[in-house]
């Protein structure tokens, strides 16, 4: 399950795509705009900024900005760096000891096969297209 943090996250990235303008996005208008606390925001956009997803800018007129194009960002790339892992099971985490009965599992293979469905979808979504499609729609980024 996506948890908060990765919801806000996709928010927070949704309102920097929307933002044309060359003004970095305070953080405090995106936390009043979606009625988040600031300080939960901030841990957020920390994980985003460390993955490369958005650049901060301090002082008068600060705030954030995306780190590269809203075409090259995937949603994949957004919750990997705010949820971790997306595996449906523990025994498919990069860094889980190879189960002992691995050899034998008669599920591991479906969920291998469900994991790869999951990385696939979330891969081939890219931040422009959540955008473009909400526009279309005529939703704000305060439905997701």
């Amino acid at each position: 399950m996506v948890s908060t943090k990765g919801r806000y996250a996709l928010r927070i990235m949704v309102d920097l795509a929307r933002s044309t303008g060359e003004e970095p996005l305070p953080l405090k208008e995106v936390a009043q705009h979606h009625e988040i606390s600031g300080k939960y925001l901030e841990a957020i956009v920390k994980l985003l900024v460390q993955a490369g997803l958005v650049v901060g800018s301090r002082g008068k007129g600060g705030g954030y900005k995306l780190g590269r194009s809203a075409a090259e960002i995937s949603i994949l790339d957004i919750l990997d760096a705010t949820e971790g892992s997306l595996v449906p099971v523990s025994c498919l985490e990069g860094d889980a000891s190879e189960c002992p009965k691995a050899g034998k599992c008669i599920t591991l293979p479906m969920w291998q096969g469900l994991n790869q469905v999951i990385q696939d979808y979330l891969s081939h979504i890219s931040l422009e297209q959540l955008v473009q499609q909400a526009a279309e729609r005529g939703l704000g980024s305060e439905m997701i």
